[in-house]
């Protein structure tokens, strides 16, 4: 009998650890999986505005995390047709204060939510330590700022990291990897090769 009720809780233990890890990443409650359409529908439905989709990615527009005007970009591999990444770009900002402020914030919100981080790069390369806000903001410029924290979690991985954008603006991007659609992604690339 003590061996059935042992061979049980295995069975029950071993079942519950693949159903965990079986789950995909979510974003804004909705879990990061489906076609781009069907993904684009349940963003809407959050609330976001869909501005286009090209090539296998969709841009839409809305308020997350409280912070309005957000752009959020979901991606697919096109030969596979399935979501596995989603990246929200936060308001652009003007200066070291504004930008480091919703980093700050929203890192550590991300703490809060999924426990410490994985990796954290917090650094400025060049001569000199920057001291200043002025002189910080000249060293994300011109390239001289590496700052990324890295969140890993059993259903994928969440980057928030400090950026610039093609036309000279800076801001905060936030992605989530979902862990079993990136790998599908891996594995229909492999094919290619």
């Amino acid at each position: 009998m003590k061996k059935i009720v042992v061979t049980l809780f295995l069975l029950m233990s071993f079942t519950l650890t693949f159903a965990q890890s079986s789950e995909h990443l979510k974003f804004k409650g909705v879990p990061i999986d489906g076609t781009l359409s069907e993904y684009v529908s349940k963003m809407k439905q959050a609330g976001f505005q869909l501005i286009g989709t090209d090539d296998g990615v969709a841009l839409l527009e809305g308020e997350f995390a409280g912070y309005r005007g957000c752009l959020i970009g979901v991606s697919t591999l096109k030969s596979v047709n399935v979501v596995n990444t989603i990246g929200v770009v936060f308001p652009a900002r003007e200066d070291w204060s504004s930008l480091e402020g919703d980093y700050e914030h929203l890192k550590s919100m991300l703490t809060e939510k999924y426990g410490e981080p994985a990796d954290v790069v917090e650094k400025f390369q060049g001569y000199g330590n920057p001291q200043t806000d002025q002189e910080k903001w000249i060293n994300l410029i011109t390239d001289n700022c590496t700052w990324y924290t890295i969140f890993e979690t059993k259903n994928g991985d969440i980057q928030l990291s400090l950026e610039k954008g093609d036309y000279g603006e800076y801001f905060v991007l936030l992605k989530y990897f979902d862990k079993i659609n990136t790998e599908s992604v891996r594995s229909a690339a492999m094919e290619d090769l």
